[in-house]
Parts: structure tokens; sequence; C-alpha cells
């Protein structure tokens, strides 16, 4: 009998970039037996997602972290979520006021435009809504059809 819900311990990183290495490495080996394209399609997210908690958050601050929150949920979601410092001051969105051509030329701002792409549905949370404490932004894969988490998947995962 397969697991329907299933959590993976939770992964502390320090703010910087060149960590990300090792949140995709980590998000690898946590998912092992899992299918490859889900995989490889959460570790888009998790760049993305890493990337935007240190790039505009106190994470990419001196001794700034992020956390890593993983599960799966009705046996075939796996939801990956990254939960910043806070101090950004407002609230992860996808820029709607630029034409087509501003598109073309723009330099970044498009990783949430990928990520809404990619998963089934993506959001945030406030860590504290009534202080700027942290935002938790998450994106939700779905399994391919047809495939079924790993045999031997455990409710909860330790991954030290």
């Amino acid at each position: 009998m397969s697991v329907r819900r299933a959590f993976w311990e939770h992964r502390t990183y320090p703010g910087d970039l060149a960590q990300l290495r090792q949140v995709r490495r980590d998000l690898a080996a946590d998912l092992a037996g899992f299918p490859d394209e889900a995989v490889e399609t959460l570790a888009l997210c998790a760049s993305e997602l890493f990337a935007n908690a240190c790039k505009y958050t106190a994470s990419g601050q001196k001794d700034g972290q992020v956390l890593r929150t993983l599960c799966l949920r009705r046996g075939r979601l796996l939801r990956l979520g990254f939960t910043d410092d806070g101090g950004s001051g407002s609230a992860p969105q996808i820029p709607t006021e630029r034409s087509d051509d501003e598109w073309d030329e723009a330099e970044g701002q498009r990783g949430l435009l990928m990520i809404q792409e990619l998963s089934t549905a993506w959001g945030y949370s406030r860590t504290c809504p009534w202080a700027d404490l942290g935002t938790s932004t998450w994106a939700l894969v779905p399994l391919p059809s047809g495939t079924t988490p790993p045999p031997g998947l455990r409710p909860y995962i330790f991954t030290r």
C-alpha cells in the first residue's frame, strides 16, 4: 500500500546563491525513487524560489537563512516550499503591467512566471501576517500520470 501523505524533515540553508547546488543535490537525494520528470521540475522550481529568497529578502544578508519544506499530498502531489527571513516589504507576484515588448526585453522577474507554468499551483503565506518576519513561497507539482510514490516511502522522512 502506498503512502498518501509524507513529510520530509525541513532543511535550512545559508541565504547565499552559492548554496543552490546543495539545495538541488539535497532535493534529488530526498526524492530518490520518484519519477525523474517530477524531480527535474521541482529542481527548477527550487532554484527559482531559493534564488528569490536570497535576492529579495533578508535571507540574502549576512547570517540570513532559507528553510526548505517538502511534502507529498494525496499520494500524487509534491509540495515544495521555501521560507525566507522577511524584510522584502512586499508579496511575491508576477509583474502584470508589462507589454509583450517589455517582457521580451526584461532581464529578470520571470521566475514566478516559469513556476506558474511548471506547477499545478503556487502561492505564498506570511509567517507572521502583521509583521514582515518571513514569507513561505511554495509550488505544487503532480507526479506524472500513472506513477505512484516509490515503495517503502514512510510518512516522515529524516534527511540527515
